[in-house]
């Protein structure tokens, strides 16, 4: 998903009115002068914060604007946390070290007027800086956006540090550092002074705490402080004799501590923090915290981002906690509809995650948790329910996976199904594999189909022939729309066999390939080694998939594993039949009236990663195929059916409804007494269940240093491959030149003077 910069976390006010009480844990400081034209943006930035506990020191540094120091008193008027101070104009530096000195906390968050902050950020940096005493500094990723927009992500290097400044300005401290290394230098007006704090902070050995998100957004505009004094040669000049004098006694060894992270647990038991401050949530909203892996492009995540948008946001309040590093792509279309998201890769090391989500169900008085394809979820469930015994946990299953962990998140919502409330499955044939395979009570287990948006989806959201016309495909030619990841799962390399056995029979057939993956350059080598480039055409990830569906005759889905396809749902909207490998829940939506379902001739356990297919599977995809697309009249009536069966019982408002309906039986006391007999039952057996926790959280570090000597094994095969054909090549260019016949040559008649 490309990065849409106008989503700036202070474009609104969202007035949460979140309850605080208590003393201010931190203190933002703000320098001011003639700051108004941005002022109320980043306002808004920090009255969103979901860690209301703040105080916000702005100094008011010799302002001569009366409109701007009027915007400074209405701040004071909208919230008590704000304090207003003036002073004659010192420069930045001498502003923020005089709202230092009036900060009563011991964390200090330099803000300038004109930057933003992430709704998290406050929360993020404080209990990032509390996990780690040692660090005396924290920053996150930043965002440059206005005359300049960019993502600035980069590795923290002391020695490069020490040449040019890649960090912002806007970062959470300890006061006790800042008073140790003198605070911000006031020698020099406009000098660099942040990047010479961070070299003062190392030079005294406070490291920092790297946050693996875009916490900080940093305004660029033409007239800013860091241009000014780049272009004055003097100034520069100056700045720059400071932070060398400062840079030559930092040590380039030094390192930070930068999330995501591996490191060794010990063995560490779950635990939590004492908390006991009222719960930032007041109202009578269901409060619901979803834990999932990431957020991420797919189709379990596009069922996450349906209940998120979806759900009436007057009844319910969502958070979501995740638990897998990742590049969280769909993290701006959840924060459309979320405020309280936490990544807990991205700040926190795993030993802290149980106190943090401790923390996070009391402050935010959370009424039903909802895990789906968390491992770290899953194996968290029974300290959660020793934690709190009346608090229900349900869980979302889309498919069983035999490859992978002997059934992937089926078993593990097996193994939990006795402290489980209640799990909701894509289809009836994961009911059946949960209660046949891993011995769940059925009465436990509902089927809620994903289903799909009608409107979103319908023939009338898109004009036919856009995506033919960019392809360069005529109109009546035949198109297969094979939408998916580019993955084993899916096997696109068979959709490769059936795509070349048709062209034999079906003059003129087109395949769209829409989608990214892990396999889509060796597929795209494969297609040209098989010379179907001009049948198939790889489009990439893309957006526009109503188009897509428009455009196509057709849906293929081949996969080896499936719950209940989303691609399914949405191709019989957009009234485009499917032939679809016949795994998990796909029969349940695909009969005959809608499209054809093919059995599957692998193995999904042996089979997952293989490209070598049986002739007769790929026959049978191929005579389904010709039968939809060789009577007109068939296709013409099966594309109606496909759409009126959507129209009838699939639509995505009954889905929402259901889990409503679902969380709201819950918070009012569904399975209540059932709770309250397996939580007696666990809090008898304590350290084993502290034990359960804590052997996950070690598997899942041994897992990790696997992956990473795996991936170094494959990185030096292919030197040395990469090093054998360079050798090869060499010999080669060698055995055609001049000089090696001539060697050949010399060798014969050494031979011959040999013989005799």
């Amino acid at each position: 998903m490309e990065f849409d910069f106008n989503l700036r976390p202070g474009g609104i006010l969202l007035k949460r009115n979140l309850i605080n009480e208590g003393t201010p844990l931190v203190t933002i400081v703000t320098p001011f002068y003639n700051a108004g034209r941005y002022l109320m943006e980043t306002a808004n930035s920090v009255f969103n914060q979901t860690f209301p506990y703040f105080e916000w020191i702005i100094v008011d540094d010799g302002s001569t604007n009366q409109d701007d120091i009027e915007l400074l008193d209405n701040l004071i008027e909208h919230d008590s946390r704000v304090k207003i101070y003036h002073k004659e104009n010192g420069g930045p530096s001498s502003a923020r070290n005089y709202a230092i000195s009036k900060s009563s906390t011991d964390i200090i968050i330099s803000l300038d007027a004109d930057d933003l902050i992430d709704p998290t950020y406050l929360e993020c940096t404080y209990f990032a800086l509390l996990t780690n005493k040692q660090a005396g500094w924290c920053y996150a990723d930043s965002i440059g956006f206005g005359s300049l927009n960019y993502l600035w992500k980069k590795p923290f290097n002391t020695k490069q540090l020490k040449e040019e400044n890649f960090l912002v300005e806007v970062a959470a401290m300890r006061k006790a550092a800042l008073i140790s290394v003198g605070f911000y230098d006031e020698s020099e007006t406009h000098a660099y002074e942040d990047w010479h704090l961070w070299l003062k902070f190392l030079r005294s050995n406070y490291i920092p705490v790297h946050l693996g998100y875009y916490g900080s957004w940093y305004r660029r505009v033409d007239s800013g402080v860091f241009r000014l004094v780049n272009k004055d040669h003097q100034k520069h000049t100056s700045a720059m004799r400071l932070i060398n004098e400062v840079a030559m006694d930092v040590d380039d060894n030094l390192v930070a501590i930068e999330y995501p992270c591996q490191d060794r647990n010990h063995f560490a038991k779950p635990f939590k923090w004492e908390w006991n401050r009222k719960p930032v949530l007041g109202n009578e909203k269901c409060k619901v915290l979803m834990i999932l892996p990431w957020l991420t492009m797919g189709g379990a995540d596009t069922f996450n981002l349906d209940v998120v948008s979806r759900i009436d946001k007057k009844k319910f309040e969502v958070s979501i906690i995740t638990t897998v590093a990742g590049d969280s792509a769909w993290r701006q279309k959840f924060e459309q509809y979320a405020t309280d998201i936490f990544d807990l890769t991205t700040f926190l090391h795993m030993k802290n995650w149980s106190a943090f989500i401790h923390y996070f169900i009391k402050s935010r008085d959370v009424d039903v948790i909802f895990v789906s394809n968390s491992y770290y979820g899953y194996y968290l469930v029974p300290w959660l329910r020793k934690e709190f015994p009346n608090l229900p946990i349900l869980d979302y299953v889309h498919m069983e996976e035999w490859y992978w962990r002997a059934g992937g998140y089926a078993r593990t919502t097996g193994a939990m199904g006795d402290v489980l409330d209640r799990t909701y499955v894509c289809s009836n044939h994961l009911k059946n594999v949960l209660v046949n395979e891993f011995g769940r009570r059925p009465e436990d287990i509902e089927v809620v189909y994903i289903n799909v948006d009608e409107n979103e989806f319908s023939p009338d959201k898109a004009v036919r022939g856009l995506i033919r016309t960019e392809a360069g495909v005529a109109a009546d030619d035949p198109v297969v729309l094979f939408p998916c990841r580019i993955h084993p799962q899916k096997r696109p390399f068979l959709m490769l066999e059936i795509a070349k056995e048709l062209c034999l029979y079906i003059e003129n057939i087109r395949f769209f390939v829409v989608g990214d993956g892990p396999e889509l350059d060796e597929l795209k080598l494969k297609a040209h080694k098989d010379g179907v480039t001009g049948s198939v055409f790889f489009f990439g990830q893309r957006q526009d998939m109503v188009s897509f569906y428009r455009d196509s005759d057709l849906t293929l889905i081949c996969s080896i594993k499936e719950g209940l396809a989303l691609t399914t749902y949405e191709s019989l909207s957009m009234g485009v039949p499917v032939v679809s490998s016949d795994v998990g829940g796909q029969r349940e939506l695909i009969d005959k009236a809608v499209g054809i379902t093919v059995p599957l001739c692998q193995n999904e356990e042996a089979d997952f990663n293989s490209k070598t297919y049986n002739k007769d599977e790929v026959i049978l995809y191929v005579n389904a195929i010709r039968e939809i697309l060789s009577n007109k009249d068939r296709h013409k009536l099966m594309s109606n059916n496909c759409r009126q069966k959507i129209l009838g019982a699939f639509s995505k408002k009954s889905m929402i409804k259901k889990l409503e309906d679902e969380f709201v039986k819950f918070k009012v006391g569904e399975g209540e007494e059932r709770r309250s007999q397996v939580a007696g039952a666990i809090c008898m057996l304590p350290n084993l269940i502290d034990d359960y926790q804590t052997i996950y959280c070690e598997y899942t570090r041994k897992d990790w240093e696997a992956e990473q000597n795996w991936a170094a094994r494959c990185y030096f095969y292919e030197q040395l491959l990469s090093a054998n054909h360079q050798i090869k090549s060499s010999v080669n260019k060698l055995r055609s030149s001049g000089l090696w016949k001539r060697l050949s040559a010399a060798k014969r008649i050494i031979k011959r003077i040999a013989r005799q």
